[in-house]
């Protein structure tokens, strides 16, 4: 297609200007709730990822031969399907992390960020640039839940990927960062998402009005 977008500017687009957790604000809920340590945060933005790989890979395979009429349905078809998969592959292969995520996992399926580029880019580019959309959206996204789940169990318990041996079979993520560290309680409830996440936004606004102001005057930045 003459008008399809060039790979680097699919990328830019889902990792800065079109970040869904920074910028479109979607999938809120999961990234809130379940980011309170970065386990948690890495397993369900990994998962995320995939279902975002996935199922733009498929809806940009059946583009031409599902009807306009039921596309919509057709694309919740999909991306349950392949929702329920990651849920039982985690299920059998990393179950104490499915344990802790529980419902979230199946809510991927209502997540607008999966539904929103099925329509608006899926189903309108080949599978190959659905797939590095669907990964560059993914990306951005698993960013910003890795880094509220950082940052949040940093403050509030003084870890890093505590966990992650249980959980992810990955004991070497696991690190002490701050010894004897009595913990922020505020930083894991509910509140510390929705502050974290707030000066993240803050800070990408910052450096975007910095990054403007450098571009319209090139003599004063350098």
């Amino acid at each position: 297609m003459n008008d399809a977008p060039a790979p680097r500017t699919i990328l830019e687009y889902g990792l800065s200007s079109g970040n869904a957790g920074l910028v479109q604000l979607l999938g809120l809920c999961p990234l809130l709730a379940v980011s309170n340590n970065a386990v948690n945060a890495l397993g369900l933005g990994l998962a995320t990822l995939l279902a975002l790989i996935a199922t733009n890979t498929v809806v940009a395979s059946i583009r031409r031969l599902t009807r306009r009429d039921v596309r919509i349905p057709a694309f919740v078809m999909v991306i349950a399907a392949v929702v329920t998969t990651i849920e039982l592959s985690m299920r059998a292969f990393l179950p104490d992390l499915h344990a802790v995520l529980g419902l979230f996992v199946p809510l991927i399926v209502t997540n607008c960020a999966i539904m929103g580029r099925a329509e608006a880019f899926a189903s309108r580019h080949d599978p190959a640039r659905a797939a590095l959309d669907g990964f560059a959206i993914g990306l951005g996204f698993l960013a910003v839940l890795l880094a509220i789940g950082l940052i949040r169990e940093l403050f509030g318990a003084g870890t890093l990927f505590a966990g992650a041996g249980r959980m992810l079979h990955l004991p070497w993520l696991e690190l002490t960062a701050i010894e004897h560290y009595r913990g922020f309680l505020l930083a894991i409830l509910p509140p510390g998402a929705f502050i974290v996440l707030a000066l993240l936004i803050a800070l990408r606004n910052r450096w975007q009005a910095r990054r403007a102001a450098a571009s319209a005057h090139p003599m004063e930045a350098t």
